[in-house]
């Protein structure tokens, strides 16, 4: 994980140049809070990624001596049939398209969301 942390430093970075070189260029708020947005982000995404590998240690990926056959295995748990995503899917649909046709629709759309989402995570919970 360390080097997707470290691409993510580069796009920081880029990012940051261009916030600087677009406001002395273009004197536009609007640009530069959003590349200044962005190299937030990114910053957030890079230190998540190089915190979570000081912790994890080396993953298959990261040994470049690994062979293709020390990935094989059980990789984790799949649902193989759920409405869940569906439902989800449909719940926020709902909400965006009530920013285009009117606040009311919002509020359905995060009625719907909800539950929608919490059959989503409780899926495979038993009591």
């Amino acid at each position: 994980m360390r080097i997707e942390g470290f691409i993510f430093v580069f796009m920081a970075a880029f990012f940051g140049a261009a916030d600087l070189v677009y406001w002395f260029a273009s004197h536009d708020p609007t640009g530069t809070a959003v590349l200044a947005l962005a190299t937030a982000m990114a910053v957030f995404v890079a230190t998540y990624l190089i915190v979570t590998a000081r912790h994890i240690g080396q993953r298959l990926e990261d040994n470049p001596d690994a062979e293709i056959s020390d990935g094989t295995g059980e990789i984790g748990f799949f649902s193989p049939y759920s409405w869940a995503p569906l439902w989800c899917a449909a719940a926020a649909a709902v909400c965006f398209a009530g920013v285009a046709f009117g606040w009311w629709m919002v509020m359905l759309g995060l009625g719907l969301t909800i539950p929608a989402v919490h059959s989503m995570v409780f899926e495979y919970y038993e009591d």
